[in-house]
């Protein structure tokens, strides 16, 4: 079957991996990525002009794919337009990963139906997907190898060309956010993990101003910051700390770990998010 660098690959919920040209002979012959939809929050003063910008974010992401596909024969094609409407028209949302970009993912589900059209065995239809969070995000993660022959990461994503590293066991470090938008715990998934022996612990982003502590010790223990939720050898320790998160901002965020003695690790997990 011809590709094109259109074609894409879908990623179910369980890590199954489905390839539209190979497994469902459909030529993808173009792919297209909206722009993310700004959401401006203003508001109005009587007796003024214009408005006041109060806030901006970004909304939801549409993407849509020109396919045809080919069918064996008459009796293929049901078949084969079954098949793509049991993997597409699913309750569940699931990965894209397009071959033009294969290090990186959209998290997506199909907006609207679709009928293909069919002339004989052959047919056309286009689908498409709405990406809620807005933004790809990199199919590899700071834990994985940080080199392309990994085969999980691309030119274009931001990686420059020092050694970046994600494990650490220096008072004073540098974590490098290559995505185009900060990772915050609230939205975006981020694990800490510390693993040592420490009292009144403290881990501070000097770039970004974020400084979370503990009130506690830890004696060759794990403390494990997963999202907003704290814990030490699996247990909340939540009241015990100043309720605060660590934010990365994109680039170069620079660290500071107070109360740590003696050898001791910590980690930064999280994947890297793009317009």
């Amino acid at each position: 079957m011809i590709k094109t660098y259109d074609n894409f690959k879908i990623v179910t919920p369980d890590g199954t991996t489905y390839d539209m040209a190979d497994d469902f002979n459909v030529l993808v012959r173009s792919f297209t990525i909206g722009s993310p939809r700004p959401e401006i929050e203003t508001d109005k003063i009587d007796g003024t002009h214009g408005a006041i910008k109060l806030g901006k974010t970004w909304g939801e992401r549409e993407l849509s794919a020109d396919c045809s596909f080919f069918a064996f024969d008459a009796l293929d094609t049901p078949l084969q337009r079954n098949k793509l409407y049991r993997l597409l028209m699913s309750l569940d949302e699931f990965y894209i990963i397009v071959d033009a970009e294969p290090g990186k993912r959209w998290l997506v589900e199909v907006a609207d139906s679709f009928a293909p059209s069919k002339v004989g065995t052959y047919g056309e239809f286009t689908v498409n997907f709405v990406c809620h969070s807005g933004f790809a995000e990199s199919v590899g993660t700071t834990m994985d190898p940080m080199t392309f022959d990994s085969g999980l990461w691309q030119v274009g994503q931001g990686l420059t060309g020092e050694q970046l590293v994600y494990t650490q066991s220096t008072s004073t470090f540098s974590i490098f956010n290559a995505g185009d938008i900060p990772v915050d715990p609230r939205t975006i998934p981020l694990v800490i993990t510390f693993y040592g022996t420490s009292t009144n612990l403290s881990i501070k982003n000097n770039t970004t101003g974020d400084e979370w502590t503990y009130t506690g010790t830890t004696s060759a223990q794990t403390i494990k910051l997963d999202g907003v939720k704290s814990t030490k050898s699996n247990v909340s320790i939540f009241a015990n700390t100043n309720r605060k998160l660590i934010t990365l901002k994109p680039g170069w965020n620079d660290f500071v770990i107070t109360g740590a003695t003696g050898t001791y690790t910590i980690s930064f997990d999280f994947r890297f998010y793009y317009l």
